[in-house]
């Protein structure tokens, strides 16, 4: 299949969130859809309602998963990347996801470009209910960059880094409406750096591999314009014991698509 009158790389169709959807990937060369995007997705709470967007999206995997999660809500996938946002589009005629296929829509837009290409890609300003971000994990230079420009770009930060992109969520956020963003721990700092001003009431999940090992995600939720206070919730652990079997918590979390608590 032509993408952009180049051939697409082989794909695979993959079920996930207990079969509830399918995602079309490449088989090879990006990031595979996992664990990151389904905790990030069960951040947007089950009964939300008017328009998600999803910011960075990929070949779709965490709205795909609000889509299934939440069925009050209008989801708004943007990527900028032709192959994937072609993916995308290619996992909305997925039987699995017919649904809720007719509740998404897929932009091709740089969340970096200027205001008025957001807008003429299909973009709208404080539209949104909620807005959902996997952004690069590593700041320029932290890590040895790979060759193909769509790989580095999903990993490494602009140079500008987070700012950015709590800037473009900002700008898509109706009043009052609220963020979330998963990020490695250890860059936590960055990361409540770039909300200081735009967003307050800031929760955030630590996220453990298992029980004794330290985190190594966390999970924020953050609401435009408030003032609330930052709460520090309970670490969510994601396997049992020292092997591959989930928790309970995690388990209701990516398999049977239970939200993210932020109690």
């Amino acid at each position: 299949m032509p993408v952009d009158g180049g051939e697409a790389p082989e794909t695979t169709t993959d079920l996930l969130l207990g079969g509830r959807i399918a995602v079309v990937q490449p088989a090879r060369g990006h990031h595979r859809a996992g664990t990151d995007a389904l905790l990030l997705a069960a951040a947007v709470p089950g009964d939300a309602e008017g328009l998600v967007v999803d910011l960075g999206a990929g070949c779709g995997t965490a709205g795909l998963a609000v889509a299934a999660r939440c069925p009050a809500a209008l989801v708004t996938l943007v990527e900028r990347e032709p192959l994937l946002a072609h993916l995308a589009r290619a996992a909305l005629i997925v039987p699995e996801n017919a649904g809720f296929a007719d509740r998404v829509a897929v932009v091709e837009a740089d969340i970096g470009a200027p205001e008025a290409e957001r807008v003429a890609a299909g973009l709208s300003r404080g539209g949104a209910t909620h807005v959902i971000l996997n952004p690069p994990f590593h700041p320029p230079g932290a890590v040895r960059a790979s060759p193909d420009a769509g790989r580095a770009a999903a990993h490494v930060l602009a140079p500008d880094g987070l700012e950015r992109w709590l800037r473009t969520a900002a700008w898509a956020l109706a009043p009052g409406g609220v963020v979330a963003v998963i990020f490695p721990a250890d860059g936590l700092d960055r990361l409540l750096a770039a909300l200081e001003g735009r967003f307050g009431a800031v929760a955030i999940r630590p996220v453990h591999p298992r029980a004794g090992a330290p985190a190594i995600r966390v999970v924020i939720r953050a609401r435009l314009g408030s003032r609330g206070p930052m709460t520090l919730c309970d670490r969510l652990v994601l396997h049992a014991g020292t092997g591959s079997a989930w928790t309970a918590e995690a388990e209701a979390i990516v398999r049977d698509a239970a939200p993210l608590a932020f109690a």
